[in-house]
């Protein structure tokens, strides 16, 4: 499995260059009382969060495609971020965690998405900002949690991309605020998991037929499939722990109960997850040992069967040694017969040897 971070890397390098970055990309759509609307073009993410305060019951939602450092700036301009924080949105490559800032929630959360023509596993990074009255997810892999490439998500002309955000937003829940829209991304990571597994599961049973079919390619295939299925029981196990720090939080921030039920079965599914990650890593361990076995065991034969064909090999040899050395009193050396009975010694031993051998299943 290969994760990469070019492009995150060379945000990070952006940041510190200066202020040549062009203006980020961004979906900005209203969600009043629950119903999401486009807003009007342009809408800043300081223009975005004036719109959602102008009612109780209306939030902003925003979406980077990417997270170069003119989101991040933007968004500090707009929301009075805490340094800490704005340090941590101009660096990818980081484990799903959970921080609080004043009022603002930060979430680090990774998709899962499966490639089936590279038989790997590629994992997605977002950043998640919920504040009163308003939510933004940025993107740091540039790809959207099932796949899809995170531009299509800001192109009008995308059935796509209109498709991936109605998914997400379109929720009743949405009308008890910003928090829902990040419980519904958890969601819908955590439902991501399912057909990836499925898809692993596939190749474990593959590989179950290479290892009994001698393939000798099996063995770098299963240390591949477990070095992915590790990579995702780290993503899991680190989600476990947010799931758990956003539940201790419900009575102190007052979050709604539907909220709290909701949240419940995102963690209920992510235990399942949790269990099959846990089963396919002890499946593949199991997997390699019978291997390894199977090789040890098929070596064995070989040896068996190198080992028979040198002793076999070493009586003529040796008859061809002893009448070899050219000594003077060697009676068998003017004997007419001497040739023929020699050869027929060699060829009688190996013939006596050949059948020992493969009576013992040697040969």
């Amino acid at each position: 499995m290969a994760i990469r971070r070019s492009k995150s890397q060379a945000r990070e390098v952006a940041a510190h260059v200066g202020d040549e970055t062009p203006e980020a990309a961004c979906l900005v759509r209203v969600v009043d009382d629950g119903n999401p609307d486009c807003a009007p073009p342009g809408t800043t993410a300081s223009e975005a969060l004036d719109l959602a305060q102008a009612s109780p019951d209306r939030m902003a939602f925003l979406l980077y495609p990417a997270a170069p450092a003119s989101a991040v700036r933007t968004l500090q301009e707009a929301w009075d971020l805490h340094p800490v924080l704005v340090e941590d949105l101009l660096h990818a490559g980081q484990r799903p965690k959970l921080e609080r800032y004043g009022d603002v929630l930060f979430l680090v959360v990774r998709s899962a998405h499966y490639d089936d023509a590279k038989e790997d596993v590629h994992f997605a990074e977002f950043h998640v900002l919920v504040r009163p009255g308003a939510v933004a997810i940025l993107c740091q892999d540039e790809v959207w949690f099932d796949g899809t490439p995170a531009d299509a998500l800001v192109d009008t002309d995308s059935e796509a991309g209109e498709r991936a955000i109605r998914d997400l937003l379109d929720d009743p829940l949405l009308r008890l605020g910003p928090e829902a829209v990040a419980y519904r991304l958890l969601d819908k990571v955590v439902d991501g998991y399912a057909p990836v597994l499925r898809e692993v599961g596939i190749d474990k049973n593959q590989i179950e037929r290479q290892v009994f079919d001698a393939d000798p390619a099996v063995a770098e295939r299963i240390y591949r499939l477990s070095q992915e299925v590790i990579d995702m029981q780290h993503a899991t196990t680190w989600l476990v722990e947010v799931l758990a720090d956003l539940r201790r939080g419900f009575g102190k921030h007052e979050v709604p109960e539907e909220l709290q039920t909701y949240l419940q079965d995102v963690a209920d599914h992510l235990d399942r997850v949790g269990a099959q990650i846990s089963e396919y890593r002890e499946a593949l361990a199991q997997i390699l040992n019978v291997n390894a076995t199977l090789v040890a065991q098929r070596q064995n034969e070989d040896m068996k069967k190198i080992s028979g064909w040198a002793a076999i090999l070493f009586a003529p040899t040796l008859v061809a040694a002893i009448y070899g050395m050219n000594f003077d009193s060697m009676p068998e050396l003017d004997w007419t017969f001497g040739y023929p009975v020699a050869i027929l010694v060699m060829v009688a031993f190996s013939v006596g040897l050949y059948r020992v051998f493969k009576a013992k299943k040697w040969m």
